[in-house]
């Protein structure tokens, strides 16, 4: 594997599959910034149990099939609010976020005032490893999840008769 195929994995990801060690591998939503991926995760924004904490991260990224074609482990670096890596990062972070409320500048003070955390996940070049695809299936039931809700029948006032050709 070569730094250039990362590099050019990196650039075209807009998700990728993120594992804390000790934890299942998460599909989360990433920003590509000079080589690196930008993830937040927090209170009002996606999930990642123990990711903000780790100081290292294993990365999955799709080639343009949607495919798995690399796997690379990832320094994980906590941007702090106020930091100039924060006043540089966040605001184009939050110019990415799809169905945010509000503008960018609200979004990265809600981000700094909840204590969301805005991470920077750097390839450790060592680290690259091609994809071993099981022979197998690998296919598990769905996690529970709060967004899942109960679909009601329709409601029908009145009996619907069907016509008579």
């Amino acid at each position: 594997m070569t730094t250039e195929l990362v590099a050019e994995a990196i650039k075209k990801a807009g998700i990728a599959w993120i594992n804390v060690p000790g934890g299942p591998p998460l599909a989360l939503w990433v920003m590509p910034l000079d080589g690196a991926l930008i993830v937040v995760c927090g209170p009002g924004e996606q999930e990642a149990p123990g990711l903000a904490e780790a100081s290292r991260a294993e990365v999955r990224l799709r080639g343009d099939n949607g495919g798995l074609i690399v796997i690379v482990e990832a320094q994980v670096e906590r941007l702090a609010p106020g930091s100039d890596a924060w006043q540089e990062i966040a605001p184009q972070l939050a110019g990415k976020r799809l169905n945010a409320t509000g503008t960018a500048e609200d979004l990265v003070a809600r981000w700094a005032e909840a204590g969301c955390a805005v991470l920077r996940l750097t390839p450790l070049e060592e680290s690259v490893a091609a994809p071993e695809l099981p022979a197998g299936s690998q296919a598990e039931p769905p996690r529970g999840s709060p967004a899942r809700v109960r679909t009601r029948r329709p409601f029908r006032l009145h009996r619907v008769r069907k016509r008579k050709s």
